[in-house]
């Protein structure tokens, strides 16, 4: 698919496009799959995706680590293959690889110049989502990807992703998240995430879900013709043996095999087993030097792995110096609250993202919570935060928000670098 020259003098450099692309964040969320239809339009995307394969992957939590694994298995098995997760850790250009690789700075230049020349006289602006959705397929058409794995961004139904002509619809674990937008209920949002299910087009969803979200997919799935393939949670001593850690992680694995069986009947055990122990998905009980693990859990159902996954691998005696933030829009006292099994203290930090809490309001969610008998301390930065938890001579769990893991990430990289450099 060709990109049309801008009607610009001079197209963007990278960090003017993703300056004016993050500006976008001014139009708010807007669910609704008009502006995408019209942005795909204009760029003749419908017309590049005819005869590629499409995985579209919705649910609350694990969605991010299935599409990582679909990817990956696709990948060991021959298949180009493009990549669209959200949201990044440290760096914008993590949302959008093609075998495994971000996209180049120039072309995020290119294309988000093009996208702003066409819809620079539009009476409503595309979102940050709509953009990016459509940066990143076209780049994947451009690149002649023969696979997408795409992730929605929020919900299902009315997600800018839900454009794009589906080939296998998979719907990982659905709890309680988001609920301003999707509902107040398991039902109501497992309804919204049933919304990628389209008629005749085969969706995979695990069995490892309340009865009322299976009766959603189920009614669903039977309204839309769409062969439904239910994954059964794994036995311990049978389930695929993966890189990533935590028996959630095994699940999200068996989910990733159906998908890609189920488009690829034939594919080899082989091709299967190395695909899912040679994929990169840091952020998820990513253990780093120091004794320390750099976890996205946000939200309760996620906490919960997250403490699961944490006893199987310190042992149920082992506590932690618990580094812990997040954002306005999350159950922070039910997150604490099952923290609390495993936290010998808490460190509060306040992360940058704009919808951040103050210290001061995680303190008062922590003395409101059922953990409120678990020492606590406030920190002014992140660095500080982790000299407080090395200092305590425990193991260290940063979690509570993906922006939180990805500063922790960046601070890890840093100080990698400082040493590599002193040992020159």
């Amino acid at each position: 698919m060709a990109v049309r020259p801008s009607q610009y003098i001079q197209l963007m450099d990278y960090d003017e496009a993703i300056d004016w692309l993050y500006g976008t964040q001014l139009f708010g969320i807007k669910l609704g799959l008009e502006g995408t239809v019209r942005l795909f339009d204009k760029l003749d995307l419908f017309d590049a995706l005819q005869g590629r394969k499409v995985f579209h992957v919705a649910g609350t939590n694990g969605k991010g680590s299935t599409c990582a694994m679909i990817d990956s298995i696709c990948r060991a098995a021959g298949k180009t293959c493009g990549l669209f997760t959200s949201p990044h850790l440290i760096c914008f250009r993590e949302r959008i690889r093609v075998d495994g690789s971000m996209i180049p700075e120039n072309e995020v230049a290119r294309i988000l110049t093009q996208v702003r020349d066409e819809v620079s006289q539009w009476e409503t602006h595309p979102t940050f989502f709509e953009i990016t959705t459509a940066l990143a397929v076209s780049y994947f058409c451009q690149q002649d990807v023969e696979v997408l794995v795409i992730e929605t961004g929020m919900g299902g139904r009315l997600d800018a992703s839900n454009v794009l002509p589906t080939t296998i619809s998979v719907i990982t674990s659905v709890d309680l998240d988001h609920q301003e937008w999707l509902g107040d209920t398991v039902e109501a949002i497992a309804l919204e995430k049933a919304g990628i299910i389209k008629p005749g087009v085969p969706v995979v969803i695990s069995s490892n879900q309340s009865t009322a979200v299976l009766c959603v997919f189920e009614r669903v799935a039977d309204e839309q013709n769409a062969p439904l393939h239910r994954v059964k949670t794994p036995d311990h001593n049978d389930a695929q043996e993966i890189k990533l850690k935590g028996f959630h992680q095994r699940l999200n694995a068996e989910l990733a095999i159906k998908a890609v069986s189920t488009l690829w009947p034939d594919l080899s055990a082989p091709i299967i087993t190395h695909g899912l122990n040679n994929l990169s998905w840091p952020g998820r009980f990513d253990r780093r030097p120091g004794n320390m693990v750099i976890d996205g859990a946000h939200n309760p159902a996620a906490m919960r792995a997250l403490v699961s996954t944490w006893k199987e691998e310190f042992s149920d005696v082992t506590l932690a110096a618990v580094v812990f933030s997040a954002t306005d829009s999350k159950e922070v006292g039910s997150i604490l609250t099952e923290l609390s099994t495993i936290a010998e203290l808490f460190i509060f930090v306040e992360i940058s993202a704009n919808r951040g809490l103050k210290v001061a309001e995680l303190t008062s969610s922590l003395l409101e919570s059922q953990a409120r008998d678990i020492p606590f301390f406030e920190s002014s930065d992140l660095a500080d935060a982790l000299k407080q938890a090395t200092e305590s001579g425990l193991p260290i769990l940063v979690t509570g928000s993906l922006f939180l893991a990805g500063e922790a990430l960046a601070h890890c990289e840093r100080a990698h670098s400082r040493f590599e450099s002193s040992e020159q």
